[in-house]
């Protein structure tokens, strides 16, 4: 008899997938900070607004052309109360609002030498001119904040004929004041993320023991009783009753694993102490590299449980005590896991049809975890037997 094959190749090439992570510029709480910043920032626009029209008209003899000075103070009147809506809404603070911004007090400082003459000592907008900058401090953190303040300090000390002393105070405290407020601005948010990731893992971890306390209570007992009374009846109950302690065991260490989860989890985990905990006196053989093998600790766990799922169909296809075999290989930027065993193999077509009939346990189990994590799942089976063989990049959960 020939022998056959089924190569079934899943997902896409290895890319580089992320866990979801909570990004310290886009969570909830991040944007909750951001969002009093700007409502802040627009008291303090009516405020510098007060004053440069204050300053302005008291100082309106100033001006060589009181006409254009109008029209700067009006400019500076109309686009406070725009930028004050534009800025209250999150999905409106985009880079052409924060250039719009940033540019008109660029102008506003331009045009002063036109509208108060060459010999100026204090521009038309004042600071009026710090609401931008500290709005580009506020969305761009300390980058934008240093840029913006380099900017506008450099505009302003280039139009004068004359630079004194305040003048470069002035100046200095732009730059600095802007990188200062960018970077307290990022520090806070980050503090505010980390709080909520504490939050959400600690209320995690209450849920977790509460479902542990409920299966205990419920799911553990049921099982212990069928694996009891299986032994009592004999014969297929007896089967039965040995699936049941076995499926007991699994759940009491999964349940046991849960309570040992903290918030400060580790990072990264060896893969090869994981899988030991598969091998089994003379049915499963696991071989591993002699050094270890370091994964991110969600990378590590999803392909234990890839290894768990096809070792599981080994049992169910094969048979309670039909050998099996697990080799991991390492290599710089991924791992191979194979996972083997000498059987009839699959016959051809027979996964399609369950994943057509709605039987999706190995299409779940085993392709969509791989998939998940960046991966590919191939499977060679025929009368040789039937082998999985999964390729998953490294460093796939820290990039």
């Amino acid at each position: 008899m020939g022998t056959t094959s089924v190569r079934i190749l899943s997902s896409a090439p290895i890319r580089s997938a992320t866990l979801p992570r909570v990004s310290s510029w886009t969570s909830p709480a991040a944007v909750a900070v951001q969002d009093g910043l700007f409502r802040a920032l627009a008291v303090l626009r009516v405020i510098v607004l007060v004053n440069a029209v204050a300053l302005n008209v008291y100082r309106s003899d100033n001006f060589d052309h009181p006409v254009g000075g109008a029209a700067c103070v009006g400019t500076m009147v109309l686009w406070t109360a725009f930028a004050t809506w534009a800025y209250a809404d999150p999905r409106r603070r985009t880079f052409l609002l924060l250039g719009a911004d940033l540019a008109i007090a660029l102008a506003l400082l331009v045009v002063t030498p036109v509208v108060k003459g060459d010999g100026f000592h204090a521009t038309v907008p004042g600071f009026w001119v710090m609401a931008a900058l500290l709005a580009w401090a506020m969305q761009y953190r300390w980058v934008g904040g240093l840029l913006a303040g380099l900017l506008l300090a450099t505009v302003d000390l280039s139009l004068r004929q004359e630079v004194r002393q305040s003048d470069y105070g002035n100046a200095f405290l732009l730059v600095i004041g802007g990188a200062i407020v960018g970077f307290m601005c990022q520090s806070l948010q980050q503090m505010a993320t980390a709080r909520e990731v504490a939050e959400r893992d600690a209320a995690m971890a209450a849920e977790r023991a509460r479902l542990a306390r409920a299966v205990h209570d419920g799911v553990l007992q049921v099982l212990a009783l069928v694996q009891r009374r299986g032994r009592e009846l004999g014969g297929d109950a007896a089967e039965l009753g040995r699936l049941a302690g076995e499926q007991e065991r699994e759940l009491r260490r999964l349940i046991r694993a849960q309570e040992a989860v903290t918030t400060h989890a580790p990072d990264t985990v060896d893969l090869v102490v994981e899988l030991s905990t598969l091998e089994r006196s003379g049915t499963v053989t696991v071989s591993t590299p002699g050094v270890p093998v370091e994964l991110p600790a969600a990378t590590a766990r999803e392909l234990l449980a890839v290894a768990r799922a096809c070792l599981d169909n080994v049992r169910l296809h094969v048979g309670e005590d039909a050998p099996a075999w697990v080799l991991l290989q390492a290599f710089p930027d991924h791992v191979e896991l194979s996972v083997r065993d000498d059987g009839p193999g699959i016959p051809a077509g027979r996964l399609e049809q369950a994943a057509a009939d709605g039987r999706l346990g190995v299409a779940e189990s085993i392709r969509g975890r791989v998939a998940d994590l960046g991966g590919t799942a191939e499977l060679v089976t025929g009368d040789f037997g039937t082998e999985w063989e999964l390729v998953v990049p490294r460093r796939a959960a820290l990039a």
